[in-house]
């Protein structure tokens, strides 16, 4: 029988300080911006503050909420159905930046494709819980997750959101991988993938052309290679302390859209290499603590749950700081807790509150 805890401090207190440093960050690396597009340098201080209100709110509602509710059939394929429906009627919205990936609701963007992986969690966890014994059974296991997956990265694709959909199917990998699907079938399935990810890269010119700065932006310094040689520059000038915050001079029309995707970048010029590397290893105290919930979690609904909700900030954390080092081509995929944005950060504080909820739950420690 599960021994009743408190939650999880130190992923609790983690969270809170990414969020803290969000509303800094997010002002000083819009502020300039803001003011020249909308005469206004608060404006996205503003919505990040409302938006990280509303988001910690949800997070202490859902932490009192027991994580088992997340397992009832009805609620599980509820979310499945209205988040489908979600990612289908999001193709008729009139298109932002050439891609149509939000609802415009009283002028606030909601993103459908961020719930998409919190719901898809939700089914996987559920599911492997029920058949994770017969898990190199492909049909009975694995299929029934391939399908949901499949769809919902196919309808993300048509936005197009490439970075999202690649990072739901990393979840489904990470999660199904630990339930024990032997390597030779995960193997398998990513020689058999490796043709469809070169056609849906090589066959669009904006993702072949990401690959091909990403190889040598210097190429093409003045319009593909722009992001990523900004960004260097930024993490490179920021020396061990920094240039001090609201002093960054990349923000400056250098970097585009700097309180996003790039705001690694902001973070690494102005607190230097210590406030990069503070927010790093904020990253992997999360990563830590969830996957110490999920090992700790008194049945494999939790475990996996707990899971899933950890790798999906992990994953979105190291590709951004990927991109933003030159690591990997550039993606949009937003720094968990810190970029600019409602629907991201809500979704990744809702995750936390639930693994919270279930750190209340923890079997109590062997040692």
């Amino acid at each position: 029988m599960a021994r009743k805890l408190k939650s999880d401090k130190v992923l609790f207190i983690t969270t809170i300080l990414l969020v803290g440093l969000s509303v800094v960050m997010v002002y000083s690396a819009s502020a300039p911006m803001a003011l020249e597009r909308y005469g206004k340098a608060s404006i996205f201080l503003v919505r990040q503050t409302l938006w990280s209100m509303l988001g910690l709110g949800m997070l202490a509602i859902v932490m009192r909420i027991d994580y088992r509710t997340y397992r009832e059939p009805v609620f599980i394929w509820t979310c499945l159905a209205v988040v489908g429906a979600s990612l289908v009627a999001v193709l008729f919205m009139p298109p932002v930046n050439n891609a149509r990936r939000w609802f415009g609701i009283a002028g606030i963007g909601v993103q459908p494709s961020e719930l998409a992986k919190l719901a898809a969690i939700f089914f996987i966890a559920a599911l492997l819980e029920r058949r994770m014994q017969r898990i190199n059974d492909v049909g009975y296991a694995v299929v029934p997750i391939g399908i949901v997956v499949a769809g919902f990265v196919a309808l993300i694709l048509l936005e197009p959101d490439f970075g999202t959909s690649m990072s739901l199917v990393l979840i489904a990998a990470v999660m199904v991988f630990a339930a024990g699907l032997d390597y030779r079938y995960v193997a398998g399935a990513l020689l058999a993938a490796l043709p469809a990810i070169y056609l849906l890269v090589m066959r669009t010119s904006y993702r072949r052309q990401r690959v091909l700065s990403f190889l040598d932006p210097w190429r093409d310094p003045l319009g593909a290679g722009f992001q990523i040689i900004q960004s260097l520059i930024a993490v490179g000038t920021g020396g061990i302390w920094g240039r001090g915050i609201m002093n960054g001079v990349q923000k400056l029309f250098y970097l585009p859209e700097p309180h996003t995707d790039f705001i690694y970048s902001v973070i690494a010029e102005e607190l230097g290499l210590i406030g990069a590397t503070a927010v790093l290893l904020c990253f992997c105290v999360v990563t830590w603590r969830g996957l110490r919930i999920a090992l700790r979690a008194p049945d494999s609904f939790g475990a996996f749950l707990a899971l899933g909700l950890t790798t999906m900030v992990a994953v979105q954390a190291f590709i951004n700081i990927s991109v933003v080092l030159g690591l990997m081509p550039t993606k949009g995929i937003p720094l968990p807790f810190v970029s600019n944005g409602g629907s991201s950060l809500v979704i990744n504080l809702v995750g936390m509150g639930i693994l919270l909820n279930v750190s209340q739950h923890a079997l109590p420690s062997k040692a």
